[in-house]
């Protein structure tokens, strides 16, 4: 690469920026269908399913696709990366999606501890403070309402989810940075 001339890097990033706009969306999407067959890990249903549940509980309460696709995407690290899945997703969808959703996926994983109960020590001053010292943030009540409403409740395996297909044209038009608004 260090013999490239500055034509030949203007060519690669014309290519590239095609390639981009055709393909980030699929990757992307095949990403989170890498784990569709995945186990469960003990939890009611598995990791790809819980993201459809979470996408689906998004859309039939009328949220934006900004918020619809942070939502299908917000656990798609949790089997490859699950010490800091939330940041994962935040760095695959920083380009595409709200300050909001960014900065609930990068604290979401603080918040549903509280929720986890036998999981971690609600006594320990370090658990209380790690969701405490951000009350008052201008995304908190948000990151709080998906954890509760739309995270820690998507795990039911009743719960019928929409399949991934319904969500691709979505996925497509916030990764080529034009969703629509309902």
């Amino acid at each position: 690469m260090g013999d490239y001339s500055p034509e030949d890097w203007a060519v690669m990033n014309r290519q590239r920026a095609v390639y981009l706009a055709e393909e980030r969306a699929r990757q992307a999407l095949e990403l989170l269908l890498a784990s569709r067959d995945a186990p469960t890990f003990g939890y009611l249903i598995n990791n790809y399913e819980h993201c459809l549940q979470t996408a689906t509980m998004l859309h039939s309460d009328g949220h934006d696709e900004d918020t619809i696709v942070t939502g299908l995407f917000h656990d798609a690290g949790f089997i490859i990366c699950p010490e800091n899945h939330g940041r994962f997703a935040a760095d695959l969808l920083r380009p595409f999606v709200s300050e909001k959703n960014i900065w609930m996926l990068e604290h979401h994983e603080i918040f549903q501890r509280i929720h986890l109960h036998g999981f971690y020590q609600p006594e320990d001053p370090e658990f209380i403070n790690a969701r405490e010292q951000w009350r008052g943030h201008e995304y908190f009540d948000w990151t709080a309402q998906f954890i509760e409403h739309y995270d820690i409740v998507a795990i039911n395996p009743n719960i019928e989810s929409l399949s991934i297909e319904f969500f691709e044209p979505m996925v497509r038009r916030v990764f080529s940075g034009s969703p629509s608004v309902p």
